[in-house]
């Protein structure tokens, strides 16, 4: 059996709930993931969201139903605002991010910035 990353079943999980449109039940965020895993482990990673508070649960009958708090580019653009903030050098952080960036992500790039300019 393959490990995935750290973090990686996390992001699954999550990716099942942000194509839901509505708050799903562990089992059917299962149905949704590649199909090796226990219903208790989907369970458990779902209760370890919530705790985070990256996702809120009802009571739904006997099962909760699980809903993500923010949208996946919230929690990437979150994410990428944690990192610049540690660093000693932003300018250097955002040059070397940006000089890595495909020619389509840079467009789309100066194409926000434009947009927050006027």
């Amino acid at each position: 059996m393959t490990r995935r990353p750290d973090g990686a079943l996390e992001r699954d999980v999550l990716a099942a709930l942000w194509t839901g449109e509505h708050a799903l039940t562990p089992g059917e965020v299962l149905a949704r993931l590649d199909g090796t895993l226990a219903y208790t482990t989907v369970a458990t990673v779902l209760g370890r969201l919530h705790g985070k508070g990256l996702v809120e649960r009802r009571l739904d009958g006997r099962a909760f139903r699980y809903r993500a708090v923010m949208s996946e580019g919230e929690m990437v653009a979150r994410s990428i605002g944690r990192a610049l903030t540690s660093a000693t050098d932003r300018r250097a952080v955002m040059s070397r991010f940006v000089s890595g960036l495909s020619k389509r992500d840079a467009r789309v790039l100066r194409s926000v910035l434009d947009e927050l300019d006027t």
